[in-house]
């Protein structure tokens, strides 16, 4: 089938995200009883049985005043109504068709794209006298659905069929052998997968850090909500993007912006709580994470504790100095780095960069730097360096004794990367001081210039054959 843009419409609480989730068939979106919950427009890969499109969630429809925030988001749905091919239209069946649905029928129809009007929560008798109502929005038949149960796909699949009957057409035989042979002749040429894979990078920070006027910054457009109030983004909204690097390699990459993250005793708000869980489920499936620093109040606790749990799920790690316009002093900037090792030995010789979303200064380095930890994360050093550093290393300083034992280790080899883990064989190992291991930690990371990368080690020991004999 080809590929088709499909925009979710309607006003707040309507269920939009619960129909998005329905179809990309993981729970992506936010979804709350309250109204207003997505504020940027989230996109997604869905599916009806042999249809495969692109979805894009977007926040309610409301009537406000130009300026403030919701006329923000309302831009927000209006960008998506223009990237779409199709549009769904959303109303609450139970509720019936309000005079907010009827002004919103008329800005979708003058978009002359196709629409599908839902009537969603449909389920049970409840919902009839609304799906009844929707006829006179002059939308074409209302299809009676329920995104929560399900119910109504299969009418869904045929509202989509009969709007779109040149997008979903199904290929001849002929056009078929011409796809497969095409894809052949492309893996022929050599194209590798991991070149191809989009790096995955999520931005975390503070609230008010300035996470998506960064990234709209380095997209070059308007793509995500932003404005003076703090906590706007709560959905973790992925983007795709390419980046041209300055050897004029081109790299595709899935920017993730998140909910600004707060001390957890002062998360009270269940839906704040949904959006911090959101953010650090983005920290996990990340390769590089952005922590984004307010520069005029750099290194909070809270700070410190985002890039504790970056370092503990594994991610590269970049420091971003944003708002770096107000600032702009070299000596601080030094002083900042300092404070950073100091403050931060677990992924000590992180890229620490100074960064303006408002003005663009910085964003090339700060991108070079993401690049950078990237690839330091994906590092292999061959089992044949490690050994011969480790052996100058404990020719210099060998581990302590403990209680009269020598603790003996005999080589060392990397069992994987993202990040670099090694294993440690020897004698006595259990006994080994946790001082030694940092003292291996931060020479290995200065050796092998293995900056902003949290390392693991793990050690085994050679197994004593007469251990647990009885003497005769």
């Amino acid at each position: 089938m080809s590929s088709f843009t499909i925009a979710i419409i309607g006003r707040p609480n309507v269920g939009k995200s619960t129909l998005f989730n329905r179809l990309v068939g993981k729970k992506l979106a936010l979804v709350d009883d309250r109204p207003g919950v997505t504020r940027d427009r989230r996109e997604g890969d869905a599916k009806i049985a042999d249809l495969r499109f692109k979805i894009i969630d977007t926040a309610g429809l409301e009537q406000n005043d130009e300026g403030v925030l919701s006329e923000r988001m309302r831009a927000q749905t209006e960008a998506a109504i223009e990237l779409a091919d199709a549009i769904f239209f959303v109303i609450d069946a139970r509720v019936g068709v309000t005079p907010s649905d009827r002004h919103f029928a008329a800005l979708v129809r003058r978009a002359d794209k196709p629409i599908m009007l839902l009537a969603n929560k449909a389920e049970g008798k409840q919902g009839d006298q609304g799906t009844y109502e929707a006829y006179g929005l002059g939308l074409g038949d209302p299809i009676p659905f329920s995104a929560e149960h399900g119910e109504g796909i299969g009418a869904l699949y045929d509202a989509i069929l009969a709007a779109l009957p040149e997008e979903t057409r199904l290929f001849d035989e002929d056009e078929e052998e011409t796809r497969a042979a095409l894809h052949f002749d492309e893996e022929e040429d050599g194209t590798e997968l991991d070149i191809t894979k989009p790096l995955r990078i999520a931005v975390v920070g503070r609230p008010n850090a300035g996470k998506s006027t960064l990234l709209n910054r380095i997209l070059g457009e308007d793509r995500l909500l932003t404005g003076p109030e703090a906590g706007i983004t709560r959905d973790s909204i992925g983007i795709d993007s390419e980046w041209t690097l300055p050897d004029g390699v081109r790299r595709a990459v899935k920017l993730f912006d998140t909910a600004g993250l707060r001390r957890r005793a002062n998360v009270q708000d269940k839906l704040e709580k949904l959006a911090a869980a959101d953010a650090l489920r983005a920290v996990r499936f990340a390769e590089v994470v952005v922590v984004l620093l307010d520069a005029t109040i750099p290194f909070e606790k809270q700070d410190l504790t985002i890039v504790d749990i970056v370092a503990r799920e594994g991610r590269g790690l970049v420091i971003g100095l944003n708002k770096w316009d107000l600032v702009n002093d070299q000596v601080k900037l030094k002083e900042l780095r300092e404070e950073a090792d100091l403050l931060l030995p677990q992924v000590r010789g992180m890229p620490v960069v100074p960064v303006s979303g408002l003005t663009g200064a910085g964003v090339e380095r700060f991108q070079q730097a993401i690049i950078g930890v990237h690839e330091t994360w994906n590092r292999r050093i061959s089992t044949g360096k490690l050994n011969r550093w480790l052996g100058a290393v404990i020719d210099k300083t060998p581990p302590p004794a403990v209680s009269g034992w020598r603790i003996k280790i005999r080589y060392m080899t990397q069992a994987k990367a993202r990040p670099p883990h090694f294993v440690i064989f020897g004698n006595q190992l259990d006994s080994l001081p946790t001082s030694y291991e940092r003292f291996l930690i931060n020479g290995l990371r200065e050796t092998f210039q293995l900056k902003g990368v949290p390392i693991r080690i793990t050690k085994r020991m050679n197994q004593n054959p007469f251990e647990g004999r009885k003497r005769r």
